[in-house]
């Protein structure tokens, strides 16, 4: 068959460990064979970050602002132990993080379903779709170990040089403390775009936060979310037979579990943390959750929801081969050229990206998997795959539907 073209550059961001490994044969056995790949592409892989200061990341930022969709491989956030393995000069920041404040977007996570891997909570019917905002919190914050005895305060001085203060603890002996920030403008942009997600998928919009014991800053995520709410989407939602619905956060938690899904839940950034890891847990597997970070003026980021497989990778470097599953970094690639087709009115492109989704689910569902799958299907017959064996029964059966 004739390759598909592709007309506007996808922005792509290469990365660490396995999952590098991993990158290279989707693109070899999957993507070139099928598409004329037209990508602007980003090395972010730690030792290119080092070598760069870790610019390239701010680059590769920037170039998802200027071409509007990118796709990103999953990277090491290094730790003490990372420094000392690879010998880098400092302890470099989230790649993720620093794309997510650039572009000041929202995560939206939502698991992969397939038959044969029942969701752990048995209710669970539809996708749940958790939304993070991006920006501020925990992720933001200025820390201080406390030596003993003392005052710790808040301090805001105005630009006319006015102080408002306000204490945080009196102590008695040594301790910690930590200031956090957002801000209204970012909060503003992850109402709308979580409320513009909900009217292009036609799902519910859950928010929740702590407003009862934060009475200041929880209860400023509460209000902006409803007076955007009100003043821009409350008619548009009742059009499309949606709602937007607001509650704590303890209590969003017990809803959850008890409901069949099929909604969007905003959460804060820490909290979105979290509850996405026990979302695409419960559903069987992080590695079968998708991630997108959409900026308020709709630049899109897609990649996978887990980390860069460091055990396999090491495995990998012995020679033996692995069973790491590859499916989270596959559906980046289909987001992003299925985003890419349809700003550019390129429906084969599109639609070439909903076939590798067939494929890709039916190759499952036809009982071949990886060992993670494997341990947690319910089909009576399975045969367990090698990374590269999985990818290429999906090449035979993408090949037969294109």
């Amino acid at each position: 068959m004739e390759k598909i073209k592709m007309a506007t550059p996808l922005v792509e961001m290469d990365g660490d460990e396995m999952t590098r490994i991993l990158w290279q044969t989707i693109k070899d056995e999957l993507l070139l064979p099928f598409v004329e790949l037209k990508t602007e592409y980003y090395d972010l892989g730690l030792a290119c970050r080092e070598q760069t200061g870790d610019q390239v990341t701010v680059d590769a930022a920037m170039a998802t602002k200027k071409y509007g969709v990118a796709v990103k491989c999953a990277t090491i956030t290094p730790n003490a132990a990372r420094v000392e393995e690879y010998g880098l000069s400092q302890m470099w920041k989230s790649p993720n993080g620093t794309i997510r404040a650039l572009l000041d977007g929202t995560v939206f996570r939502a698991p992969i379903l397939v038959k044969g891997i029942e969701p752990y909570i048995r209710n669970w019917e539809k996708p749940i779709t958790l939304a993070r905002h991006a920006y501020g919190d925990v992720y933001k914050a200025t820390e201080m170990k406390i030596p003993g005895k003392g005052r710790c305060e808040l301090v805001y001085t105005a630009e006319d040089g006015s102080e408002t203060r306000s204490l945080v603890h009196a102590f008695e002996g040594p301790g910690i403390v930590q200031g956090m920030h957002n801000v209204n403008a970012s909060i503003e942009d992850f109402a709308r775009c979580c409320f513009n997600f909900g009217l292009d998928t036609r799902q519910d919009v859950w928010f929740a936060s702590k407003d009862t014991i934060s009475k200041q800053y929880d209860h400023t995520f509460k209000d902006i979310f409803q007076e955007i709410f009100d003043a821009e989407y409350k008619d548009r939602f009742e059009e499309a037979g949606i709602t937007y619905f607001y509650t704590l956060i303890d209590d969003a938690v017990a809803r959850v579990v008890k409901s069949k899904g099929g909604y969007i839940w905003a959460c804060k950034n820490y909290d979105g943390d979290v509850m996405s890891d026990m979302v695409a847990t419960a559903f069987g597997s992080l590695a079968m959750m998708t991630s997108v970070l959409v900026s308020p003026d709709g630049k899109y980021e897609y990649e996978a929801a887990h980390g860069t497989v460091q055990r396999h990778y090491y495995q990998h470097l012995e020679g033996k081969k692995t069973s790491t599953n590859p499916v989270a970094t596959i559906f980046a690639w289909t987001g992003a050229l299925r985003k890419r087709g349809q700003l550019d009115g390129l429906a084969d492109l599109a639609e070439f990206a909903g076939k590798l989704e067939q494929a890709t689910i039916e190759t499952i569902e036809a009982g071949k998997m990886t060992k993670d799958l494997a341990a947690i299907t319910s089909l009576p017959e399975v045969t367990v795959c090698d990374s590269e064996e999985f990818i290429g029964a999906i090449r035979k059966r993408l090949s037969a539907l294109l």
